[in-house]
């Protein structure tokens, strides 16, 4: 059962989409519908899931659950990775690649392949305080303390040596 994100509690379990590129308006409003639906019947074991999603700088798709109300089976999360499987070959964006580091700098968002980003610091195009996203959290609460982090105190740190 769809609910709207903000009134998932904090330890409501997320999982983190990112596109390969900005999504278009007719894109994001396309997957919003989507994705709505989604959530208004995804379920586990026949349980309905208390869900909702959220797009973030029209690039990431952020999926959660209350996890107090229900807890989601191997076969459900399944289903939300079809969902986006078929949404990316829908709008024909790439939600899986793991190749690619999102940053963030005065509300624009750019990738970074794993191989230039040693570059992109050797530059200065990267500093220490640009925002990176760790799409590994996996709660609300996390999302919202810790998604957006400077590249220094992220996994990236080392390159800042």
């Amino acid at each position: 059962m769809y609910v709207e994100f903000d009134l998932l509690p904090k330890n409501a379990r997320v999982w983190i989409y990112q596109s390969d590129r900005k999504l278009e308006p007719n894109e994001v409003e396309w997957l919003s519908k989507v994705s709505h639906a989604f959530c208004e019947l995804w379920a586990a074991h026949g349980q309905q899931l208390k869900s909702s999603f959220r797009l973030f700088y029209d690039q990431f798709l952020v999926l959660a659950v209350d996890e107090g109300s229900s807890l989601p089976s191997g076969c459900s999360i399944d289903s939300s990775v079809n969902l986006i499987r078929d949404a990316q070959n829908t709008i024909g964006v790439d939600f899986f690649d793991r190749l690619k580091v999102a940053f963030v700098a005065n509300d624009h968002v750019f990738l970074e392949s794993l191989t230039n980003i040693r570059i992109k610091i050797a530059n200065g195009e990267i500093s220490k305080d640009t925002n990176t996203f760790n799409n590994l959290v996996s709660t609300i609460g996390e999302l919202e303390g810790n998604w957006k982090v400077p590249a220094g105190e992220s996994w990236l740190k080392k390159y800042f040596a």
